[in-house]
Order: structure tokens, then C-alpha cells, then sequence
């Protein structure tokens, strides 16, 4: 496992041989200058506004992501999120060299990964395999029925067994600085999630809080626009704590969406004490931040780290 996780490519290249496989998260910033990178089998998860402040525009963040399939040949295969609109445009151009394979958490699809009441299936060709039950799995969220579709679909494409693919995911626990959930503590929930470093991924660890929320935001600048994200506050987010660079402009994004209920912290140990003074039993405390962690931490792993500690000491 290379990429944008942390372990860089360069670092295992040279120990890799033509019986590796290599699974690698391959980010915006190395797609920008790709000559030869060609996956056997490809993945886009979904496109929302990110990295603004590096790619420019909108349209030239969507046209870098697709470049994962520049290379690519008729036996690959890429995997999309068919509820995305821009990857469902992108995945039905007949252009397009591999194989598509697609995968929805909102529509039953004939063909590809979807749901069945509350199981995740996969059908090809008039046949259905039920690949999990929501509910024998540890992570929480519409996003993350999604993610394991994607994982799913990776695995199926590169010849892993369905059976142990179900086993794996039942077994499964939350990575760190994703929705990690933390502790309880007088009946209140704390979650990490850190690496809920843009709006959209803030979004779907809000919508997978089962109850009110007291959410912990901000952080660098990335020009991101947080109105979506906002919209979300109404009648889940009791208290809104903002840190960081951006936390008057997610204030005055809040207010003009009509949302009042906010405070400010000078720093995280602040920010959690304010949250534990104003929770009341059965509420959830969440740190998704919304932004990079840059300015305050030096990446979000240590910005989760430091959540996760403050809430300890509680």
C-alpha cells in the first residue's frame, strides 16, 4: 500500500517485483504530471470541490482526477461512483479505453455494486452475490457503503474470492482520523475525523452522527465554498467550535445560511472543553474539520492525535 497515505511510491518501488500488486491512493497533485502510469484497474470514488488553490478551476480538477485512466487499455477496468454526475458523464463516453465497472448507493443497478434492502450486492449478468449486511459491518454511513463497494469491485477485478472479501469487510474496523470513534464519556460520543479534510467529506461524517452534534471546524484556507456543507447544520449540529484560518469564514457562511449557534476556540484543548461543557447526554462530539490542517498541525494525523489526547484528558 504506496500513494498519498503516507508511504510514498518512490520508497518501495525498487523492492517491488512483476509478482507484486500494488495498491496505491494516487492524488491530484502526482495525476497533474502522469506520462506512463497505467492501472490495471482504476478507481474514482466521487468528484467534489477540492485543491482549488492548486488546480484553478473546477473543470480542471475534474479533467486531472479522470487521467487515472489515461493510459489505460480494454482489458483494465475502471471502477465509478454511478450517483456521481460527472462520473457517470465521464464513464458512458464511448471513448473511454476500460472496462467500466460501476457502483451506486442510491439506484438498483442491473449491472455493477448496489444495494439490496440491506445488503450490498454485486450483479453481472443476471446474477446477484451478496457480497455484506450493512449491519455486520463496524463502519458507520451511506459514504462507507460506498467505500466498500469500490473495495469490493478492486478486489473481484485483481481475482480475490467473494467469500473473502465478505470476510474481510465484516472484520473491519474504521481506519484512524475517519469517524474513529474515541470514547464516551457522561453518556456523550467523541469522534475523530481529521482526515475530513474538504466540505464533502465533512458532510458524510456529519450525515453518519446518529444524533445531535456539537461539530469542531476549520483550519487552513483551501479556497474551498462551505455552503453544501452548511446546509447540513439545520437540526443536527447543535454548536458549531471553529479554529484556524478559516473560522470567520465559515462563520459568516453559517449566518448567512441561518445559523447562530457558534463559538470560537483558540486551540483544540479549548475547542474539546467547550464542546464537553455544552454537550448534554446522548450527543455526539465530532471533529471534522472541513479544511486542511496546515497553520495549526503539521498534517491531519496529527491534528487527530491531539483531538483524541484532549479528549482523554477530559
Amino acid at each position: 500500500m504506496v500513494g498519498n497515505i503516507g508511504e510514498p511510491y518512490t520508497s518501495k518501488v525498487l523492492e517491488m517485483t512483476d509478482q507484486s500488486v500494488t495498491v496505491a491512493e494516487v492524488s491530484s497533485f502526482q495525476l497533474e504530471t502522469i506520462m506512463d502510469f497505467r492501472p490495471n484497474v482504476s478507481a474514482i470514488l466521487n468528484i467534489t470541490p477540492d485543491h482549488l488553490n492548486r488546480h484553478g478551476t473546477m473543470e480542471n480538477y475534474i479533467r486531472i482526477k479522470e487521467c487515472i485512466t489515461l493510459n489505460q487499455k480494454p482489458e483494465d477496468t475502471v471502477i465509478l461512483n454511478y450517483d456521481d454526475p460527472c462520473l457517470r458523464e465521464f464513464g458512458q463516453n464511448p471513448e473511454l479505453a476500460p472496462r467500466v465497472v460501476w457502483f451506486s448507493s442510491r439506484e438498483s443497478l442491473k449491472d455493477g455494486f448496489c444495494m439490496n434492502g440491506d445488503n450490498i450486492v454485486y450483479r453481472e449478468n443476471g446474477r446477484e452475490t451478496v457480497i455484506v449486511n450493512v449491519h455486520d459491518m463496524k463502519l458507520l454511513g451511506r459514504h462507507n457503503y460506498e467505500n466498500v463497494m469500490a473495495a469490493a469491485a478492486i478486489g473481484l477485478e485483481m481475482g480475490v474470492a467473494a467469500a473473502d472479501i465478505s470476510r474481510v469487510i465484516e472484520a473491519f474496523h474504521p481506519v484512524e482520523h475517519r469517524i474513529e470513534f474515541v470514547r464516551e464519556r457522561t453518556g456523550v460520543r467523541y469522534y475523530n475525523d481529521s482526515k475530513g479534510t474538504n466540505p464533502d467529506a465533512a458532510i458524510q461524517a456529519l450525515r453518519a452522527m446518529p444524533g445531535p452534534t456539537l461539530l469542531i471546524a476549520g483550519g487552513y484556507d483551501k479556497n474551498s465554498d462551505y455552503d453544501e456543507w452548511v446546509s447540513e447544520f439545520q437540526g443536527k449540529v447543535k454548536h458549531l467550535v471553529l479554529i484556524g484560518q478559516t473560522r470567520d469564514k465559515i462563520a459568516q457562511c453559517a449566518k448567512r445560511h441561518g445559523f447562530t449557534e457558534i463559538m470560537y476556540a483558540e486551540d483544540m484543548k479549548e475547542a474539546v472543553q467547550v464542546c464537553a461543557v455544552y454537550a448534554d447526554i446522548g450527543d455526539y462530539v465530532l471533529l471534522s474539520p472541513a479544511c486542511a490542517s496546515w497553520g495549526m498541525f503539521k498534517n491531519y494525523e496529527e491534528r487527530g492525535q491531539v483531538f483524541k489526547e484532549c479528549v482523554m484528558e477530559l
